[in-house]
């Protein structure tokens, strides 16, 4: 489940399961469907 939160007076849509956080919730959304809580991707 995605967890709206406010930060740097913005809204932040962040990952239950890792913590990463998103500008856009549909980004956030379709991260955390494929979300299997391990390092991303992107620091491999």
């Amino acid at each position: 489940m995605v967890v709206t939160t406010e930060r740097d007076e913005m809204t932040w849509y962040k990952c239950e399961t890792c913590g990463l956080m998103f500008d856009d919730q549909a980004d956030a959304i379709q991260h955390e469907e494929h979300c299997d809580d391990e390092d991303p991707s992107y620091l491999q």
